[in-house]
């Protein structure tokens, strides 16, 4: 039952990280925390990712964004590898609280003055991408910053879709054979991974079908709130821990 519900769970998170453009992990990791422990739940959600972006690039393979990959998602790629080989040295729930504060601000802010962005430069796409890099490979949620920085660029939803999910898929290749090295994945959940390649490819194809459904602007407040409640969780995670 409770593997059953793990499944569920990844699917769900894909197809909503696919309309939000922003990545299932930070959806989905929350939630395989019920089920797993943490080094477990950050590989088999890393790997549940790569498959997503796979299948969110097939879907939207015509809205790359090529320039901004290449700044976007170098840095991102060099962060990576340090959050990921930090993993056994860093309360995780500390920097959940650090990332959970500046979402909720963010999210909040752009709600209620939904005119305010980040400015739409390479400095802020090299930062963005460091950033989101570096807490993927540390906490295996930088999809939300990521989104964060991604949306200044008023990017079309395909456009937007298409090239969070390279940048992520980038992202994922570097921290995955981290994580194995560290020995974080036991060889019993090897069998997780074919059917969470299958609902990944049925849970972006689901989505697909659902994002064009939706106008721009309800698309941009969904992003908005869904950010907002993942800082929550996030920020009860760190709490718990400090008290």
């Amino acid at each position: 039952m409770a593997e059953l519900l793990f499944f569920i769970s990844a699917f769900i998170a894909e197809v909503i990280g696919t309309i939000v453009g922003f990545g299932s992990s930070t959806i989905f990791l929350p939630l395989a925390l019920f089920f797993v422990d943490f080094k477990t739940a950050l590989t088999l959600v890393a790997f549940f990712h790569i498959f997503g972006n796979l299948g969110r690039i097939t879907f939207f393979r015509h809205g790359l964004d090529k320039k901004l990959i290449l700044i976007f998602g170098i840095p991102s790629i060099i962060l990576t590898v340090i959050g990921a080989l930090l993993v056994n040295y860093t309360p995780q729930d500390v920097l959940k609280l650090v990332l959970g504060v500046f979402l909720l601000v963010f999210s909040i802010t752009s709600i209620v003055k939904p005119d305010f962005k980040f400015k739409p430069s390479n400095k802020n796409a090299v930062i963005g991408g460091g950033l989101s890099g570096f807490l993927a490979g540390l906490i295996g949620t930088g999809g939300a910053l990521r989104g964060a920085f991604l949306s200044a660029f008023n990017l079309k939803k395909t456009v937007y879709i298409a090239t969070a999910a390279a940048i992520a898929l980038a992202v994922d290749m570097t921290r995955i054979p981290i994580y194995f090295g560290s020995g974080f994945l036991e060889p019993r959940f090897y069998v997780y991974l074919p059917f969470l390649f299958i609902i990944a490819i049925a849970g972006s194809y689901t989505g697909k079908k659902i994002v064009y459904k939706i106008p721009q602007s309800a698309f941009r407040r969904l992003v908005l709130g869904a950010i907002a409640l993942i800082s929550l969780r996030f920020i009860y995670d760190g709490i718990l821990f400090l008290l």
